[in-house]
């Protein structure tokens, strides 16, 4: 049996991470990020499929792929998830778990970030951890599929 499958989908200026104003959003890169996620993924029996999008639709394109091919998503829709009814209508089809993360608590930020469109079809919700809220989603991910299979 193949390991299941995590898509980890990152949204707009994601790529910038660790120049783009790290005192919010810390210093590790996206790289980084996917790095410490396909080892975690390793230990855990996972299989991590991860990407980057500054195009909402590109998101929502892969949201309807995972839905044929992955067992969960991690998503990190960043400014999609104040304004994307589009990813949060894609997610609401998918019939697994999908773990939101934000690396800054966005209740602490401005009041337009404090509203999550993706939050209403989201099993779980992590911010504020920076990096490690990935490898948090991973292991909760990790919890459910485990506990589905008995």
């Amino acid at each position: 049996m193949s390991e299941p499958i995590v898509f980890v989908l990152n949204g707009p200026n994601l790529n910038l991470l660790g120049k783009r104003e790290p005192e919010i959003y810390g210093r590790e890169t996206l790289s980084d990020i996917e790095a410490a996620c396909r080892a975690l993924a390793r230990e855990l029996g996972l299989a991590v499929d991860f990407r980057q999008s500054n195009c909402e639709g590109e998101l929502v394109s892969w949201i309807q792929q995972a839905r044929e091919t992955a067992s969960a998503i991690v998503i990190n829709p960043a400014a999609y998830t104040h304004t994307s009814i589009a990813i949060m209508d894609a997610l609401a089809t998918c019939s697994f778990p999908v773990v939101e993360v934000h690396l800054s608590n966005i209740h602490r930020r401005e009041p337009f970030r404090h509203h999550s469109y993706v939050s209403r079809v989201a099993s779980a919700v992590i911010a504020g951890c920076g990096a490690h809220g990935y490898l948090l989603a991973l292991r909760h991910i990790a919890h459910l599929l485990q506990k589905a299979r008995g």
